[in-house]
């Protein structure tokens, strides 16, 4: 068997673990508080907007860390 199975290169681990931790960030968005939260009667609290805020900061991050890699 040959060692480069597995590119563990730094940059790729990093890149799978941001990947994963942005899928698992975005598939908390499709359950359901209670009634009212869904796409037929949707309703918002304040504390919706942390992960809306969340989103943005987790998509302007990784838009800055496309510019910056080389």
């Amino acid at each position: 068997m040959s060692g480069d199975f597995h590119n563990n290169t730094p940059r790729r681990t990093t890149m799978h673990r941001t990947l994963a931790a942005l899928a698992f960030t975005l598939a908390s968005g499709w359950a359901a508080a209670h009634e009212g939260h869904g796409p037929a009667n949707p309703h918002f609290h304040a504390s919706d907007l942390f992960g809306v805020m969340l989103a943005v900061g987790v998509a302007a991050a990784g838009v800055a860390w496309w510019r910056g890699r080389k």
